[in-house]
């Protein structure tokens, strides 16, 4: 059991508030990024060949992320944070 903490000072408070509303487009944003880096990576591997079936499932799953992600900040009108015109 955790101790309860202090509560915030009115200015971070305020300053969270402001902010708490992008949370969602933040995660977004690194989850599309590191999916595509993934997807990258696994694609890599198959144009050497050595691409194994875990390999092609985790791409799989790296697109699917991608597109989760991208659905979210379309829906926002935010696909500019990944670098696409809307």
């Amino acid at each position: 059991m955790s101790a309860p903490t202090a509560p915030l000072p009115l200015a971070a408070a305020e300053a969270l508030a402001g902010v708490e509303s992008h949370f969602p487009l933040i995660r977004a944003v690194a989850q599309y990024e590191t999916a595509a880096e993934h997807a990258v990576q696994l694609a890599a591997l198959a144009e050497a060949g050595r691409m194994t079936d875990l390999d092609a499932d985790s791409l799989a799953a790296a697109e699917d992320v991608m597109a989760a992600a991208r659905a979210t900040l379309a829906q926002a009108g935010r696909l500019d944070l990944i670098g696409v015109e809307s």
